[in-house]
């Protein structure tokens, strides 16, 4: 069995998110999709938040489950039995940090494997923070994210 970790801090979950889920869970036994929480970051979701709308957009997923994580990835794959982390790559800006920081995981633990899924053109700009700017000066978000999350961000900045 082939376990695979795939983090980030999903603040918002997007589709981008998602198509890289949907498309992995194919490929590996199992996949947990964890919540990265970093106390030195502001973010508009709090870590249950995140959590219960990334539950809820994989609820129809049976080899996929969601965790949030307070320390360092690898560490957290290997607790898990975990041998694979999966990193989305937009561009080739992205390509470059996470390819950085797939040789930090590896001296960190041998063990782990870093898997690269590029995602579909469709989804090249979509970026979290591009997409909380939008909602927050009242543009259409609804490509870029599920209508769950949708109504979640407007509902916050109606606020």
């Amino acid at each position: 069995m082939v376990n695979a970790v795939f983090a980030g801090s999903f603040d918002p979950p997007t589709n981008g998110h998602l198509d890289i889920i949907e498309r992995t869970r194919k490929i590996f036994d199992n996949i947990d999709v964890v919540v990265a929480v970093n106390p030195q970051k502001k973010y508009l979701f709090d870590e249950d938040e995140r959590i219960s709308m990334l539950k809820e957009l994989v609820k129809d997923f049976p080899n996929v489950q969601v965790h949030s994580c307070h320390e360092l990835i690898v560490n957290y794959a290997k607790k898990n039995k975990a041998t694979v982390l999966i990193r989305g790559i937009r561009s080739t800006n992205d390509f470059s940090y996470e390819f950085d920081l797939a040789h930090m995981n590896q001296n960190l633990n041998p063990e782990i494997e870093t898997f690269f899924v590029p995602t579909k053109e469709k989804y090249a700009i979509v970026k979290s923070s591009s997409i909380k700017e939008l909602a927050m000066l009242g543009g259409d978000i609804s490509r870029m994210v599920p209508e769950l999350v949708k109504e979640k961000i407007l509902e916050k900045y109606s606020k």
